[in-house]
């Protein structure tokens, strides 16, 4: 090759990755989409679990209000959870054990059959609360033959419950909540193998023992584990406190190829990951559980609360915890991120940019923007509601700022609250479109200045036209 030939060559080189670098980044369709849901999913039901079997449905139990039955619902969806009819497949004892007190049923298909984990007192002591198992044979739980497989018996004979089953790297794990007698607390948390469905072997190992203030609040209480897995990380949360709006998730983390049963492979947040919203009226969330989105591409979390804060008379007998669920997210770190027990209604929604997607639409001081690595989730979460000034429209509206909705000022977006005027509504409405850079993504187009968009500059939110593959690129976004 000539020297002249080299020197086109290499120029047209130096070309190609300038005209790369000048190019705006594209990104993919987001592994997880956005999934929304209306909470309440049910009233009156504590403790919620819910589990997609591979028979397409979803499969619902609870503790009833009356502690005094084990109930069972089926959906093809976790909407359809709250319209689905409602069977009981066990009737707590008229006397003896399992007499009382029927508390935080899970649901799980093991080898082949269905299992139900749930506590229960004594007729002579109700306060007596063990661990117990239920078997069921049959495709359909709700219709299956239910047998008791007795007690799990651990290492005392004391106030215990809220058992729990996972499987890492091929061992079955049981957690649960249970009261050591030489210790001046109520319960901890626990882990054992499993030998069989209903039995563990080996020596429990003790996880987590209620020692942050947030842990103790009217009682001293870590119960209610549950387990999700991603990344080589196995993650625990767990209730604490009392079952009041004290209540609230902690975590426990453990990389998935470490031993598990040694308590020195787990580290514990040193502050709760979910705790009461007094601004979206959410209270008390805690005893929680995970499941799938419809499409698999998406975690839920699924968990009680309360719409008030102040509770007349014992805690443990105000009927109304609600069984709720909104998407989890995921830190950049690979932790799971919980953000806020989220208003009642339609579930929020995140906004990823198209040419830089690992920036969220949030606001910050008030100013909307995109920003990467959001840890406080709620600042990046929008419910998109009806239009505020009609119909066929949408707007926007905080998740952790209820009554803010994002609107343009001088072609600048902002989060103000409704202040009910017409101006307010008309700023606040957009045309929600396909979006101009992907269709597989949304832009959205100002009510009352047709033409203009939403779009970033210089990282900050404006209202503008468009016209170039890069105006339309940076008025595109993803839903999360």
């Amino acid at each position: 090759m000539t020297r002249i030939a080299v020197r086109l060559l290499l120029a047209g080189l130096m070309a190609f990755a300038t005209c790369l670098a000048s190019a705006p980044a594209q990104a993919a369709v987001p592994d997880s989409p956005a999934v929304t849901y209306t909470n309440p999913i049910a009233e009156k039901r504590a403790d919620p679990h819910i589990f997609k079997h591979t028979d397409g449905y979803y499969y619902f139990t609870a503790s009833v209000p009356e502690y005094d039955r084990i109930v069972l619902r089926r959906a093809t969806t976790i909407q359809g959870l709250k319209t689905a009819p409602e069977t009981t497949i066990w009737t707590k004892h008229a006397g003896g054990v399992m007499g009382a007190h029927i508390w935080a049923p899970e649901i799980h298909f093991i080898d082949g059959k269905w299992y139900v984990y749930f506590a229960a007192g004594a007729t002579e002591d109700i306060w007596a609360i063990r661990m117990y198992v239920l078997e069921g044979t049959g495709a359909n739980p709700l219709t299956a033959t239910w047998t008791e497989k007795g007690q799990i018996r651990t290492q005392w004979e004391s106030f215990s419950l809220d058992a729990t089953t996972f499987v890492v790297n091929g061992v079955r794990y049981l957690a649960w909540a249970q009261r050591d007698p030489s210790v001046n607390n109520n319960t901890d948390i626990y882990l054992a193998k499993m030998a069989n469905p209903w039995t563990i072997t080996g020596t429990p190992v003790m996880l987590s023992r209620p020692t942050y203030s947030w842990e103790t609040v009217g009682y001293k209480v870590n119960e209610g584990p549950a387990v999700i897995q991603r990344g080589g990380k196995v993650f625990m949360t767990y209730s604490a406190s009392a079952t009041d709006a004290n209540y609230c998730l902690g975590m426990l983390t453990a990389s998935a190829s470490a031993d598990l049963l040694s308590q020195a492979s787990w580290s514990k947040n040193p502050t709760p990951v979910f705790a009461s919203s007094a601004a979206t009226s959410q209270y008390g969330p805690g005893h929680n559980s995970f499941t799938v989105s419809e499409d698999g591409k998406s975690d839920i979390l699924v968990y009680h609360d309360r719409s008030y804060k102040d509770i007349s008379g014992d805690p443990l007998y105000d009927p109304n915890r609600r069984t709720r669920v909104q998407k989890v997210y995921w830190n950049a770190d690979g932790t799971p991120n919980f953000g806020i027990p989220v208003a009642d209604g339609v579930t929020p929604q995140r906004f990823s940019s198209y040419n830089f997607p690992d920036r969220f639409v949030r606001h910050y001081d008030y100013r909307a923007r995109i920003e990467a690595n959001v840890t406080k989730l709620a600042d990046s979460q929008f419910r998109v509601v009806p239009g505020l000034a009609g119909s066929g429209t949408v707007s926007l509206e905080s998740a952790n700022f209820p009554g803010y909705y994002l609107r343009h000022e001088n072609f600048e977006v902002w989060l103000r609250k409704n202040d009910g005027s017409a101006q307010f509504a008309s700023d606040a409405t957009f045309r929600q479109r396909a979006g101009l850079a992907d269709p597989a993504g949304v832009s959205y187009e100002s009510y009352n200045y047709p033409g203009r968009y939403v779009r970033h500059w210089e990282y900050l939110l404006n209202v503008q036209a468009v016209s170039t593959a890069t105006d339309r690129a940076d008025a595109t976004f993803y839903t999360q």
